[in-house]
């Protein structure tokens, strides 16, 4: 069986198209025959850049909003780090917010059988 984790990515709505074809592209979102899975969510994203910052977007010391997609998808657990290193390159935030978890959902591996 191959472990799945939930991934889980806030992005600046201009750049949602370029981060999902980043991560589809290192492997996330693979269900069954298709490739490139994923759910999209609008919002707006609250941050503050504290002294040191670099932002994409605002001032240092003056609060911000953006409108924002979180994303989410599955991810093999030995492609994860492939994927964050592809979020993190096509992502232009200074540090983007992502989070991942195992998930209970698995996956048979590629000498199983299927069946149904």
């Amino acid at each position: 069986m191959t472990e799945l984790h939930a991934l889980v990515i806030y992005s600046p709505r201009t750049h949602t198209e370029q981060v999902l074809a980043a991560i589809g592209d290192a492997g996330a979102g693979r269900i069954g025959n298709y490739s490139h899975c994923s759910f999209t969510t609008p919002g707006t994203g609250r941050f503050t850049p504290e002294a040191g910052a670099r932002p994409f977007l605002g001032s240092t010391g003056t609060p911000e909003e953006v409108a924002e997609d979180r994303i989410e998808c599955v991810v093999e657990e030995p492609l994860l780090p492939r994927v964050v290193a592809a979020l993190r390159a096509a992502h232009p935030y200074e540090e983007p917010a992502f989070m991942s978890w195992r998930v209970e959902g698995w996956r048979p591996g590629p000498d199983s059988n299927r069946t149904g």
